[in-house]
C-alpha cells in the first residue's frame, strides 16, 4: 500500500512543479499607459500660429471631458484620447465678450481642438501637434504648486451657493480674508468686522476638513457689505470641506454656503 500512495504523491508534486513553471513563464500584466486625464496643463511654448493676446492655453482633463481657455471664454466637451489623438465632441462655450486681441483666442482654441491634434505625454510635459501648430504644456502642479492651507493669507474672490458661484463688486471692494496659523488659530476680516478664533485642519490640501470656530467684532456696515459678511460667516459655521488647486482654496459647507479664495 505505501508504494502507490508514494507514486500518487510524487505525481501530484510533478504536476504542481509544472504548473508553477508555466505560471513563471506567463508575462507580467502591464500597467496602463499614462494619459492626460485627471490633470490640468498650462502652455509654456507655442510653435506656429501664436495665441491671440498671448494666452496661455489652459487645458483641464477630467471625467472624460476637456475644458480649454486661452484668455477669453472657456470651451468644454467630451474628449476621446485613443491612439494618441485628441478628439473632442461639439464644444460648448461661455459667452463673455473680451477686448482687444484676446477676443481672437476663442477661434484659436477651436481651430486647435477641432483639428484632432495628436498628443504625446512625457512625464509632466504634454505636447499637442495640430495643423501648423504645436503646443507644449506643463502640468499645473509643477508650474503652480498647491499653496499650504496654513500660514497663507486667503482672500475671498467668490461666494458659493448650492446653485451658483457669485462674484460681486462688493466682494472685490471689501476683500474678506482669513489666515490659519500653524497652531490652527484663525484671524481675518469678514467684510465689515475682524475675525478671530480657531480653524482645526485635518487631511491634506487635496481634500481636508476644517473645523471653524469664529468670533467677530460688532460693527455695522452698509447693507451690501453686511450681506457679504453673513455669507462669509455662514461658510465658516462649523466644519467645511477644503480643496486647494495651486493658489485657489475652495471651501464648501454642508449648510450650502461656501467660498472661493485666492492666496495673497
Amino acid at each position: 500500500m505505501p508504494g502507490p500512495a508514494l507514486r500518487i504523491g510524487a505525481a501530484l508534486s510533478l504536476l504542481l512543479l509544472a504548473a508553477t513553471a508555466c505560471s513563471d513563464n506567463e508575462p507580467a500584466p502591464t500597467a496602463p499607459e499614462p494619459t492626460p486625464m485627471g490633470h490640468t496643463y498650462i502652455s509654456t511654448e507655442v510653435t506656429g500660429t501664436p495665441i491671440p493676446g498671448g494666452g496661455p492655453l489652459t487645458l483641464v482633463f477630467a471625467d472624460d471631458r476637456i475644458s480649454a481657455e486661452a484668455g477669453c471664454n472657456t470651451h468644454s466637451g467630451a474628449v476621446d484620447l485613443r491612439d494618441h489623438v485628441l478628439h473632442v465632441s461639439e464644444l460648448a462655450s461661455t459667452l463673455v465678450g473680451c477686448p482687444g486681441d484676446r477676443a481672437g483666442s476663442d477661434t484659436w482654441v477651436g481651430d486647435l481642438l477641432r483639428a484632432d491634434p495628436t498628443w504625446q505625454l512625457d512625464q509632466d510635459r504634454l505636447t499637442l501637434t495640430g495643423k501648423g501648430t504645436t503646443v507644449v504644456l506643463t502640468d499645473k502642479k509643477v508650474l503652480q504648486p498647491d499653496r499650504p492651507i496654513r500660514d497663507t493669507e486667503w482672500v475671498v474672490t467668490g461666494l458659493l451657493t448650492p446653485d451658483a458661484q457669485i462674484s460681486s463688486q462688493t466682494v472685490d471692494q471689501v476683500r474678506p480674508a482669513l489666515t490659519i496659523a500653524a497652531d490652527d488659530s484663525l484671524t481675518g476680516f469678514a467684510g465689515c468686522n475682524r475675525m478671530t478664533g480657531r480653524a482645526v485642519v485635518t487631511g491634506t490640501p487635496a481634500g481636508a476638513d476644517i473645523a471653524f470656530t469664529a468670533a467677530t467684532t460688532r460693527m455695522m456696515c452698509g447693507p451690501e457689505v453686511m450681506e457679504v459678511e453673513r455669507a462669509v460667516l455662514a461658510a465658516l459655521d462649523g466644519t467645511a470641506q477644503a480643496t486647494v488647486d495651486a493658489d485657489t482654496l475652495t471651501l464648501r459647507n454642508p449648510n450650502g454656503h461656501g467660498l472661493t479664495l485666492r492666496a495673497r
